[in-house]
């Protein structure tokens, strides 16, 4: 009977390895991209990777032995990466049409199309160089195939977030749900994330090539009813990685946070719901100043210390800023007030957030430093922003901050964010080393679709917990939302609504681990698997 139950297991795991493999890979990397919203299959993450692994695995090991071809891979790879990339960006169509910009309905439909292939293409690429350093692993043994695989990807990872096109992490599938995983971030920041979601997926891929020769253990063994997870160790070692890795992040997340009436600050969000199709218009501009100005005036009657505001919350560049009625009700309420508006550099131009003190005085200004490719900024302008200007009035001089700004407020040092920079974590653990003591992120997602800006808010989730922050979200159209330094969102606001709401959050000194080293596992992963490698070749 047991002899039975071992031939058909066999013939499973082979109709399995008969299917195509660029279905099985695209297939893998659709379940990888709907981890995230709006789907948010977070748990899937654990198990998506290891199809395409076994692939690598199997493929680089024929029956005849002769030796393994790299690029017999490479296609599943990079439709694996194109599926993931593609399924989670999904909502960079959201962009068209740009009419409202002037930009033609067709131009602004092949705007949109190009930027959502080019990075899902990049992506692809990505996951190709993976796989054929994977394939030349073919011969080694399976523990340090996993150790090279896990510190391979995180190595591509850091080389493609240091880049202006980064977006989807393998760990940010685990945010807004899983926050108790989300807690290694707190260790080596989201690489701590990447690298156990690949190795889980790296030993379960690993068992399920080694099945052979568990069903013979199986055979031999003296307790014939042994539970497979029992007698294949790839297996075992998986699930033991995937609990105690949780248990990890468990401890981390269960700390009591101190919250010492000294250091509550009392923030209100004013979500001023204006389109973007109307910003750019005179009538949009008094919407604008009219809805601010009134959520305001109602956060400072509720005696908040101070209010956040949008990204581009008033599109006027700095020096009409002081004549807006936004300001002078600063002035006349003496609450302190962060508003979202434009900067100037010379000719040029950046997307700022100011500090008004009490007295409606300007003493601080943080200049965005992450611009998005196209929507703000021409890459190559010396050789594209001709053809660019042609499709569209998309102004070419519009310049990013720099990269290391501190912000200081009334209330101590802050760590700023605007929109798109909350996918970069380097920002965010350098001004936390810098002494920011809480987050201030404004965005403006109004032109994507809903699953953006829930994205972008499961980024500044996981922005809060590395560096052990409260985080107050502002946006134009949602989703506002107040964060605690456990990732727990303590208020969000609905989409595309009129809100204020008003939090108390606290102001913190801690350090932790990341913000202190940074990334160390990954270089660490790189330079141990380096060596062994090394060591098994000589």
């Amino acid at each position: 009977m047991q002899k039975k139950q071992s031939k058909k297991q066999g013939r499973q795991g082979e109709e399995l390895t008969s299917l195509p493999p660029w279905l099985i890979a695209l297939a893998s990397g659709i379940l990888m991209g709907v981890t995230v919203a709006p789907v948010g299959a977070w748990f899937l993450a654990w198990i998506a990777l290891a199809p395409l692994w076994v692939l690598l695995v199997t493929s680089s090991k024929p029956k005849n032995q002769s030796p393994p071809s790299p690029h017999l891979p490479i296609s599943p790879s990079f439709l694996w990466g194109v599926a993931f990339h593609g399924m989670a960006l999904s909502w960079i169509r959201g962009i068209h049409p740009m009419t409202w910009l002037g930009v033609p309905w067709l131009p602004s439909l092949a705007i949109a199309l190009f930027c959502w292939g080019f990075i899902s293409v990049l992506g692809g690429i990505l996951v190709s160089i993976w796989a054929a350093v994977m394939v030349r692993l073919g011969e080694q043994k399976s523990w340090l195939r996993i150790l090279i695989g896990t510190a391979v990807w995180c190595g591509l990872e850091s080389l493609w977030s240091a880049g202006p096109l980064w977006w989807s992490s393998l760990a940010y599938t685990q945010s807004t749900y899983n926050l108790v995983i989300l807690h290694l971030g707190q260790l080596s920041g989201p690489n701590a994330v990447t690298a156990a979601i690949v190795a889980v997926n790296g030993l379960i891929a690993e068992a399920w090539t080694n099945r052979r020769d568990t069903e013979n253990a199986e055979r031999i063994s003296s307790a014939a009813s042994a539970p497979l997870w029992f007698v294949n160790k790839y297996l075992a070692t998986g699930v033991g990685l995937l609990i105690s890795l949780h248990l990890i992040g468990f401890i981390l997340y269960s700390r009591p946070i101190a919250q010492p009436p000294e250091a509550a600050l009392k923030v209100g969000i004013v979500q001023g719901n204006i389109p973007n199709r109307l910003l750019r218009s005179s009538e949009g501009f008094r919407r604008a100043e009219e809805n601010y100005t009134k959520g305001y005036i109602s956060l400072a009657n509720q005696g908040v210390d101070a209010v956040l505001t949008a990204e581009g919350a008033l599109p006027v560049f700095q020096r009409n800023l002081m004549a807006t009625a936004l300001v002078a009700a600063v002035k006349e309420k003496g609450v302190v007030a962060w508003i979202g508006a434009f900067g100037e550099t010379g000719r040029s131009y950046t997307i700022s957030l100011f500090t008004f003190n009490n007295r409606g005085e300007i003493v601080s200004r943080y200049d965005k430093a992450k611009l998005v490719p196209l929507g703000e900024y021409i890459p190559f302008e010396e050789i594209l922003g001709g053809i660019v200007e042609r499709l569209s009035p998309l102004e070419a001089h519009q310049v990013a901050g720099a990269a290391n700004q501190i912000f200081d407020t009334p209330f101590g040092r802050a760590i700023a964010s605007i929109c798109y920079e909350s996918a970069f974590p380097e920002q965010f653990r350098y001004q936390a080393a810098a002494g920011g003591q809480f987050i201030l992120s404004s965005s403006n997602d109004a032109h994507y679709s809903p699953s953006m800006p829930f994205q972008h808010h499961a980024q500044d989730i996981m922005r809060a917990i590395e560096t052990d922050r409260w985080s107050a979200r502002a946006t134009n159209t949602g989703y506002s939302a107040f964060i605690n330094p456990h990732g727990r969102t303590l208020w969000i606001s609905g989409y595309n609504t009129y809100e204020t709401h008003a939090e108390t959050i606290y102001r913190r000194q801690t350090k932790t681990l990341y913000v202190r080293w940074g990334d160390w596992l990954t270089p660490l992963l790189l330079i141990s698997s380096g060596g062994l490698w090394l060591f098994q070749k000589r």
